[in-house]
């Protein structure tokens, strides 16, 4: 509406009718003024955003050109994922060119990833604005041009089988505890002495490293509802099911940053600590071997009046899922479901890297990092 002062009044001219009012209240009117170009100040927000979204009147017909309007700005004009939206972004929106994305990833979630969005990431839902045949061309445009060699148009057949035989596998033999959605299957949470883990939770994200899931996978874990696989599925399969589960429910937030060489069983401790060797086995024959025993075998004195018992450090399985921020965190804040306390009550951090480093070097390495 035109705004004209006379004296102490305001005329109005109302656009859509073509009358003309007059304000005598200038206050009031100016707050009416103010609601009304805010208004208009947030359509062109709204339609500005839509354009840069590719949302116009007549969509592109050109399937690249649409990729280039809706999909470009967060995944990359060459699908490997925009600088300024990895660094923004948690969790980072998909590199289609990784290898553990393409070999975990089929085109009926990649449609499917597209029509109803991603929960929990800033992947939205694009069925209000595509249609059916239009998100199945995009799932198709990224396919061929980001996930196979450029001279190929289609995933090859021996990463789709792939694919379709590493959900199986989940559905299969850990969906029944771990649930559809990675959040844990109800009869799990209630029943199991241990509940099964919450994939997507924000422990999951911190604690998981790949190299941990895949030996939890392979050997089990010790003292929990958890089996081991090794003897049931090939390597090849089980980290294909492990970056499955990375993938789609940890959404690639867990702490892989490991230590020197980027070996699991090389991770420091956190905070600078420093264990020390021969304070720690003072430390542990005065207070552990009740329970683990003195070769840590999880023989102990007590060890037969403890259910599920103390665990046995000399373990493959266990060998090969304990570093030392695991055995520090275990000893700090106990062990939940089980007589593991939390020493973190009586002891400080120093005593405690002192008593992770002895059972570390002692029983996990059995002495072949200990000079």
């Amino acid at each position: 509406m035109d705004n004209i002062v006379i004296n102490k009044s305001i005329k109005c001219r109302h656009v859509l009718n073509d009358t003309v009012d007059i304000e005598t209240n200038p206050a009031r009117y100016s707050l009416r003024a103010d609601w009304a170009q805010l208004f208009l100040r947030m359509a062109g927000v709204i339609t500005a955003i839509l354009l840069l979204n590719g949302v116009t009147l007549a969509e592109p017909a050109d399937v690249s050109q649409r990729y280039s309007n809706t999909c470009s700005v967060c995944h990359g004009d060459r699908g490997q994922g925009a600088l300024h939206a990895q660094q923004g972004m948690i969790p980072a929106p998909k590199n289609f060119t990784d290898p553990v994305f393409i070999r975990t990833m089929t085109r009926e979630r990649i449609i499917a990833a597209i029509h109803n969005g991603k929960p929990g990431t800033a992947m939205i839902a694009w069925q209000s604005v595509f249609s059916d045949d239009e998100i199945a061309e995009l799932a198709d445009y990224i396919i061929g041009n980001f996930m196979t060699p450029a001279d190929a148009q289609m995933a090859n057949e021996e990463s789709v089988q792939d694919a379709h035989e590493t959900i199986t596998i989940y559905q299969e033999s850990c969906s029944v505890c771990h649930g559809d959605d990675g959040t844990g299957a109800v009869w799990g949470q209630e029943s199991l002495s241990a509940a099964p883990r919450d994939f997507t939770s924000d422990a999951a994200r911190r604690e998981l490293t790949r190299d941990r899931m895949i030996a939890a996978v392979t050997y089990g874990r010790p003292g929990s509802p958890m089996p081991g696989f090794g003897s049931q599925l090939n390597p090849a399969q089980i980290e294909n099911v492990v970056d499955y589960i990375r993938d789609e429910f940890i959404a690639g937030r867990a702490g892989d940053v490991t230590g020197p060489g980027g070996d699991y069983h090389q991770q420091p401790y956190a905070n600078s600590l420093t264990g020390h060797f021969e304070r720690g086995r003072a430390f542990y024959m005065s207070n552990c071997v009740t329970c683990h025993g003195v070769a840590g075998d999880g023989d102990g004195p007590r060890a037969y009046f403890i259910f599920p018992p103390p665990r046995n450090f000399l373990d493959p399985a266990t060998q090969q899922i304990l570093n030392r921020p695991t055995l520090f965190r275990g000893i700090k804040d106990g062990v939940i479901g089980k007589e593991m306390p939390a020493w973190g009550k009586v002891m400080n951090d120093q005593d405690i890297a002192d008593i992770a480093e002895y059972v570390y070097l002692e029983f996990i390495r059995n002495n072949q990092d200990n000079d």
